[in-house]
């Protein structure tokens, strides 16, 4: 997905502590610096402020890491002559979406079964209502005609 001009990441949403992939294609990679290098920090504040080298790829500049916790993703660049890319002074800013707890299993919790032995008991129970259901579709026209009957005593003939 393309966030911003010359700035693309590997995801349609940025989720908090999720690994994204970003390639940068900017005036950097257009001068054919040699090494690129991602600045971020998560929050209004910049918390947990990092530094990461880019690497270079016929795609641009692209890097892997892993997203903090806060409520957005703040970036620039740095080349190696220690010029830098922030957006004429803005940032690179972009929200962080919270993850979904409530679908998240943690291997150590154990997982509670009540829910599933409900869903297998409803479906067992369906199972067996069609079961049913085709006995009495397919079998009760015979009995009534009377060639359900019939068929029986014939394969004791035979």
């Amino acid at each position: 997905m393309e966030l911003t001009k010359n700035i693309f990441f590997n995801t349609d949403k940025l989720i908090e502590n999720s690994k994204v992939k970003i390639s940068y294609t900017g005036k950097f990679f257009q001068n054919n610096a040699e090494e690129v290098f991602l600045h971020y920090g998560f929050g209004l504040n910049w918390d947990q402020v990092g530094d990461i080298q880019m690497e270079k790829t016929e795609l641009g500049f692209q890097a892997e890491l892993l997203l903090g916790e806060g409520d957005c993703f703040n970036f620039c660049f740095r080349n190696n002559a220690n010029e830098w890319d922030n957006n004429e002074g803005q940032n690179y800013s972009f929200p962080l979406e919270k993850v979904q707890h409530e679908l998240i299993v943690l291997e150590d919790e154990p997982v509670a079964l009540g829910n599933a032995r409900k869903l297998r008991r409803s479906y067992l129970w369906s199972k067996k209502i069609r079961l049913a259901v085709y006995k009495i579709i397919t079998y009760l026209p015979k009995l009534i005609s009377g060639n359900y009957k019939k068929r029986a005593t014939e394969n004791e003939s035979m």
